[in-house]
């Protein structure tokens, strides 16, 4: 029984970590027929509809009333807003890069923790969090495709970034009360409304598309953006947050790894400094630490 409970954790945890390092290159590929915002739309319909269904069967009550709003206004930031500016980043940087970058979401989760609910972030966290950031300054020096320069694809993976950390910060309430999975449903859905803004001239970009780009995009919906989801909860359930997410920072591995295969994306020298260094900041500044709201950082 041990031996087949091993083999199911081990098999989330690769599941987890491949789906959301696959996102990174797969955006790039459906950058080339579709704009950042139409493949937002289309990923978060496509996943939408899918939750509708998985809701349906599993008799999914929705949340209350009075949550709504924030509900609202956390799925916008946690899919919306963060989907759109990893597109646009993605334009000019690479899948690798951009994974990397995205991998400083726990160090800005922990230092929104200290400023709006007062959490000690302790010496390893302010460590951690100033190497995390000297590695993305090493990555901004020569990880761009265009060599030097801080351009703008770098700055708005942060504010990508950036946005996805508040909404793990202020959805840790929601967490307990709903669930991971019913709660990631709710905050989905709300992006894909936001997101309707953008729905004009989306049939003609999927008729004007080749059918990989199209594919490549309705797999974003599906695999990276619902099934790890699903995955990680259960190695949660079976292990706890800890070591749920032990494995995470493999994910920019295995983005780089993936990206050289599928994109011919060789890695910068510098982009592989500014990553080991970016990703021994985030080790470092969850030494201890145990905290859920960290678990879904990457995609």
């Amino acid at each position: 029984m041990l031996k087949t409970l091993d083999i199911k954790i081990i098999s989330a945890h690769f599941i987890t970590i491949i789906l959301w390092a696959s996102a990174f290159p797969g955006i790039r590929v459906a950058l080339t027929a579709y704009s950042p915002e139409h493949i937002s739309l289309l990923r978060l319909l496509v996943g939408s509809f899918v939750l509708i269904i998985i809701a349906i069967i599993t008799k999914t009550p929705l949340p209350a009333l009075k949550d709504i709003p924030i509900i609202l206004f956390l799925g916008f930031l946690g899919f919306t807003v963060y989907q759109v500016a990893l597109n646009y980043g993605e334009q000019t940087i690479s899948a690798g890069v951009a994974s990397l970058l995205v991998s400083t979401t726990p160090i800005f989760t922990a230092l929104l923790a200290v400023v709006f609910y007062r959490e000690k972030l302790g010496l390893w966290g302010w460590v951690g969090s100033l190497v995390g950031f000297c590695g993305v300054a090493f990555i901004s020096v020569g990880g761009s495709t265009g060599g030097f320069s801080l351009n703008m694809g770098i700055i708005i993976v942060l504010i990508a970034s950036l946005s996805e950390s508040i909404y793990f910060v202020f959805q840790h309430r929601f967490l307990e009360k709903y669930g991971a999975i019913p709660f990631t449903m709710y905050a989905i859905w709300s992006g894909t409304i936001f997101m309707l803004i953008f729905s004009p001239g989306l049939g003609e970009a999927i008729l004007n598309a080749p059918l990989n780009a199209t594919l490549v995009t309705l797999y974003l919906g599906i695999f990276p953006t619902i099934i790890p989801y699903f995955t990680l909860a259960y190695v949660t359930s079976r292990t706890g947050a800890a070591e749920a997410t032990s494995t995470l920072y493999l994910t920019s591995v295995f983005a780089f790894l993936i990206a050289w295969i599928w994109l011919g994306e060789v890695p910068h020298s510098s982009a592989i400094t500014g990553g080991l260094i970016t990703l021994a900041g985030v080790f470092i500044s969850n030494i201890k630490k145990e905290d859920v709201i960290n678990a879904q950082s990457l995609n």
